[in-house]
């Protein structure tokens, strides 16, 4: 068989014959419609299983009525293409996807292979998005063998992919929350996974060739992982180190990874946010107070696969918060006991926030870049030095009008549009004899920086 085009998709019958180029079938395939065809025609995908079981028995109907199989090389070698059917093999999509919807209009029923649960990050999404009537039979995934090989349960992990995209998404997925799955891709893989997540409790199970002879499970270090060459494609499992949990004293663990109890992983917190201050420990009030938490919070715009810093974290209050919306967490804390109140804090609510103890700016250096960073304390040179890391969003509250304008006029210098706010909150307090009156807070400036 000759190669086609470069990239293309190429279109061949099972007999051997190489079907025409014009992307139009054949009468042939056409005239098989009068024929008993399986009970629905259009586009059936069937995953084919990534732990190496036998295909699913709706297989074998669906092929036989077909007049159009799609799939990747390894797919079609795989299962037996009824004699008379055009084949495309998988190369990009878009060429195939004209061939399947072509196959709708004239009727001819079409067969669509892939690995293993093909809604899972598979090809469903694709073929739904190209207005394609499907029927979906899944296999296992690649995800579900990961777990089942070590002996796991997944019901409350978060699925990710690297696979096409950005991989710090990924990478900090797996610095949030206690289990994650990836699907990766080369060069993005577990290598470059475990490179992102050294200094942080994290044990990795390395998942290669599943379903085949060389099946390999490994659980390894990020520094292991990071050193290592890995084979394509392979899942990568991130649990949460249960000693490191143990350590830090975090409530409600007891199974691998410490997975949430509520099986979403990166939903909205049971207990909302911009919590009451009673319910973080601090000391001389020196926390954000809620009503200014919950504005804080809204800016920096939290959420799975971002990693925010709260520098000058003092409680943790605001840390904790993104972290309890799914996004991964550095607090940088230059004062020792404070730096103890962060990590009982987050302790206490069941999260994990990396802790550099040590004084910004000098602090900041090294670490991962940030998607957005919340300057709880410091000077003019600590705002300047988290500019230089130019991330999306900067949000920093300041009690004294003095700095305002320095800080409004860095940050328009370095390229971020600003908006400001001044809060000035009153909250009820009972007097005596039954009556209410409202007791102010002290009033505070909060100003958002977006990176043009």
């Amino acid at each position: 068989m000759s190669a086609g085009p470069p990239g293309a998709a190429t279109l061949r019958r099972a007999d051997g014959h190489r079907g025409r180029g014009d992307g139009r079938l054949r009468r042939s395939a056409r005239r098989r419609l009068v024929r008993p065809v399986a009970p629905m025609s259009g586009v059936t995908v069937v995953g084919l299983d990534a732990a190496g079981a036998p295909p699913h028995p709706a297989l074998a109907p669906v092929l036989a009525a077909a007049g159009l199989v799609v799939g990747a090389a390894r797919h079609l070698a795989a299962v037996p293409v009824p004699a008379g059917a055009d084949t495309i093999t998988l190369g990009p999509l878009a060429p195939a996807l004209g061939r399947l919807a072509e196959a709708v209009d004239v009727g001819v029923p079409a067969v669509v292979l892939a690995s293993g649960d093909p809604g899972l990050f598979g090809i469903v999404r694709r073929l739904r998005a190209a207005g394609l009537p499907l029927r979906v039979v899944p296999a296992v995934s690649s995800v579900a063998a990961a777990f089942a090989r070590a002996g796991l349960p997944w019901d409350g992990a978060a699925v990710v992919s690297a696979h096409g995209r950005d991989p710090r998404a990924a990478v900090n997925a797996c610095r949030a929350l206690p289990l994650v799955a990836v699907l990766t891709a080369p060069g993005a893989g577990a290598a470059e996974l475990g490179a992102g997540l050294i200094g942080w409790s994290r044990r990795l199970l390395v998942a290669e060739h599943l379903g085949t002879a060389a099946e390999r499970i490994r659980a390894v270090t990020p520094e292991q992982a990071a050193a290592e060459t890995w084979a394509d494609p392979h899942v990568l499992l991130s649990l949460a180190d249960a000693d490191a949990d143990a350590d830090a004293g975090a409530p409600g663990r007891g199974t691998p990874g410490g997975m949430r109890s509520d099986n979403q992983p990166a939903a909205a917190p049971a207990g909302g946010w911009a919590l009451p201050e009673d319910r973080y420990a601090h000391r001389d009030s020196m926390i954000t107070k809620s009503e200014v938490r919950a504005l804080v919070v809204a800016r920096l715009r939290p959420r799975l696969g971002r990693l925010v810093w709260d520098v000058g974290a003092g409680s943790g209050s605001v840390g904790i918060e993104c972290a309890l919306l799914g996004a991964a967490v550095l607090a940088v804390e230059q004062d020792p006991e404070a730096a103890a109140t962060v990590q009982a804090n987050a302790a206490a609510h069941a999260v994990h926030v990396q802790l550099v103890t040590g004084r910004a700016p000098a602090a900041l250096a090294g670490l991962p870049e940030p998607d957005a960073v919340f300057v709880g304390g410091g000077g003019v040179d600590v705002l300047a030095a988290v500019v230089a890391r130019r991330p999306e969003r900067v949000v920093l509250t300041l009690a004294a009008l003095d700095r305002v304008a320095p800080a409004v006029s860095l940050l328009r210098a370095a390229g971020y549009t600003v908006e400001g706010s001044q809060l000035s909150a009153a909250r009820l307090a009972d007097l005596p004899g039954g009556s209410i009156r409202l007791a102010a807070t002290n009033p505070v400036v909060v100003l958002t920086g977006e990176r043009q």
